[in-house]
């Protein structure tokens, strides 16, 4: 797979600073069930790389001792991680609002199948992949049969209760675009899958995001192979809006690998960019935080500002509807 690293390392993107800490996002690791082809991480089935729990331990203190208030899970797929379930129960014992960002189709595959209600007893909030509410769309970006397990999925923790208008359980879906282009409008997308979902397949969700493919990793080394790599960075840099600077997502979160080393976003970690420009590890700063932690920028943060602006929830309040 060819870098695109030095490609967006030359970049004019403005500097930015962070403001007060409020989520730890933790990647428990790039095993996944699925290789999709927009994965930003380069996950799949093939992958051993595997958080342990003396690093979630190590997580834990810090979100208590610098007062998080969220645990943001990611991979791959978190709930393959062996310990998930632990670290999940640690942090809810702490008081943390905790967040797993579920690809829907784990919850049906053998050995997963009491994932759901687990996640319903420690009232996680699901963030679910779910690219389009077409079936051709889905399979074509997540492979065959991802859309129909997905369906399953997610019609499983509807009938917990997530998603369901007088419930707790917060079930928020994801849209990524196909191809090169930035999402639709979140809004009006987000009122379309309301009613296809639920016509077709009586589904209720809360909010969807839409999140911007980011020219790295899977996605970006398919750019580079077909030729439209600097075509895309064309597309960002010229949606750019710098009104959405002020709510990128990596001012109030930082980032850990599986490892335990610290980006300021799961972007940079995939690019490895450390926080600061230098390799460090969360034992580090659970001794001691530095008073700044200036923001690594390449040009693949114009992902994080064209148009509506893209995070981890979706658009940006400054941006474009």
């Amino acid at each position: 797979m060819r870098d695109v690293k030095p490609l967006l390392l030359d970049t004019d993107f403005p500097q930015i600073s962070r403001g007060r800490l409020s989520t730890l996002q933790m990647n428990l690791g790039y095993l996944c069930n699925l290789s999709c082809s927009h994965c930003h991480v380069n996950a799949g089935p093939n992958r051993t790389e595997l958080m342990t729990r003396e690093t979630m331990v190590t997580a834990l203190q810090f979100a208590d001792k610098y007062q998080l208030e969220n645990l943001d899970l990611t991979g791959g797929s978190p709930e393959m991680n062996p310990d998930f379930r632990w670290l999940v129960e640690e942090a809810r014992k702490q008081g943390l609002h905790v967040m797993d960002r579920c690809n829907p189709t784990i919850l049906v595959e053998p050995g997963y199948e009491e994932t759901a209600e687990f996640l319903a007893e420690q009232q996680v909030e699901v963030i679910a992949s779910l690219p389009c509410f077409l079936e051709d769309n889905v399979d074509a970006q997540r492979g065959k049969g991802v859309f129909t397990a997905s369906i399953k999925a997610l019609q499983k923790l509807n009938a917990l209760g997530y998603g369901q208008a007088d419930s707790r359980l917060i079930l928020n879906l994801v849209f990524n675009p196909q191809g090169m282009a930035l999402p639709a409008p979140q809004l009006q997308l987000e009122a379309s899958y309301r009613t296809f979902l639920s016509e077709h397949f009586g589904l209720q969700f809360n909010q969807l995001f839409t999140i911007t493919n980011m020219p790295i990793q899977r996605f970006g080394a398919v750019l580079l192979a077909k030729g439209q790599f600097d075509e895309y960075m064309h597309l960002l840099k010229r949606s750019h809006q710098p009104e959405n600077l002020a709510q990128v997502m990596c001012k109030s979160l930082i980032s850990v690998d599986w490892q335990g080393y610290v980006y300021d976003c799961d972007f940079n970690q995939m690019l490895d960019m450390p926080i600061s420009g230098n390799s460090t590890h969360l034992d580090q700063l659970l001794e001691q935080m530095p008073a700044e932690m200036p923001i690594s920028v390449a040009d693949h943060c114009y992902g994080c500002t064209a148009g509506q602006g893209s995070s981890c929830t979706g658009v940006l309040t400054a941006g474009i509807e």
